[in-house]
């Protein structure tokens, strides 16, 4: 593992903390961004610059992504400038955007007739977990592929878990989503029940952020929707991405998931209001707006 090459592409909100924990760790690695100034900090550090994610793949052994849609994916990976074109027999690829199910298995059918293995690996922890590397990391694809790669994972995340085969990582992390959009309605409208009733809203987070209402949702985003904090740990547009991906999943599947449909409408309300480059935090910006109460941003 030490003398292991690694490329990393995507250096975003999420992708630089654990690209920086990489080589914290001291591995070698080769980087490509689409926007090379977000990787300056790394190349400071000593990552080495390339001009395409194909030349990553030529000068890696293994090659992560961590982009922002599917569409991204598909480019980075399977495009004639990809990691594909340029990764060799034996060489491993792991995209951990949270992508569809369906092109995690179009991907892994890609790197078999080359000879090259893949996994889909997204994770949950957002802009926190990634910076403190405590990221959940769920895993798609063989297993001798991810007990080869699972401790450069162990430098990024702490919970690691090898889900299924190949896509079953990405239908994880739907579940994931789906649990944390129905989470996000009660997280704003509990919070906007307080601020109308009078209370303070970092008082009442000391107290139901203990009890059985406890989340990583109400405590973290909580927080910053108290400070009027709408920064972006996860942008509201790759959720709304996501819950995307998730409907079309369950559409496939013949299952009816409200919840889920309504919450995705909030947040495409709020890419409407052109709120979809802040936090997903930000739902809370739409329902305050429907009830006229006082904006915090």
């Amino acid at each position: 593992m030490t003398n292991q090459r690694i490329g990393w592409i995507g250096t975003g909100v999420m992708g630089a903390s654990m690209c920086g924990h990489l080589l914290n760790a001291g591995k070698r690695l080769t980087i490509f961004s689409r926007t090379r100034e977000k990787a300056l900090n790394l190349l400071e550090r000593g990552a080495i610059w390339v001009d395409t994610p194909k030349a990553v793949a030529q000068n890696s052994d293994i090659v992560f992504t961590m982009v922002g849609f599917p569409d991204d994916v598909r480019e980075v990976i399977l495009g004639d400038e990809g990691v594909l074109a340029g990764a060799k027999a034996g060489n491993t690829v792991v995209d951990m955007t949270t992508s569809s199910p369906d092109l995690a298995r179009s991907i892994h059918r890609e790197c078999i007739k080359k000879g090259v293995k893949a996994l889909d690996a997204p994770v949950s922890g957002g802009d926190v977990g990634a910076r403190e590397a405590t990221l959940a990391i769920m895993v798609g694809g063989d297993p001798p592929v991810f007990e080869t790669v699972k401790p450069l994972f162990a430098i990024m995340g702490k919970t690691i878990a090898l889900m299924g085969g190949s896509g079953s990582g990405q239908h994880t992390k739907m579940t994931n989503q789906i649990l944390i959009a129905g989470t996000m309605i009660g997280v704003v409208e509990s919070l906007l029940y307080a601020q109308r009733a009078g209370m303070d809203a970092h008082q009442v987070i000391d107290v139901i952020g203990k009890g059985a209402a406890s989340s990583w949702s109400i405590n973290t985003l909580g927080r910053r929707i108290a400070d009027g904090d709408f920064n972006p740990g996860f942008y509201i547009k790759h959720f709304v991405k996501d819950m995307g991906i998730a409907l079309e999943e369950a559409r496939q599947m013949h299952l009816s998931l409200p919840g889920l449909a309504l919450v995705h409408q909030f947040y495409v309300a709020a890419m409407a209001m052109g709120w979809e480059d802040l936090g997903t935090q930000g739902l809370f910006q739409v329902l305050a707006t429907m009830n006229r109460q006082a904006s915090t941003h």
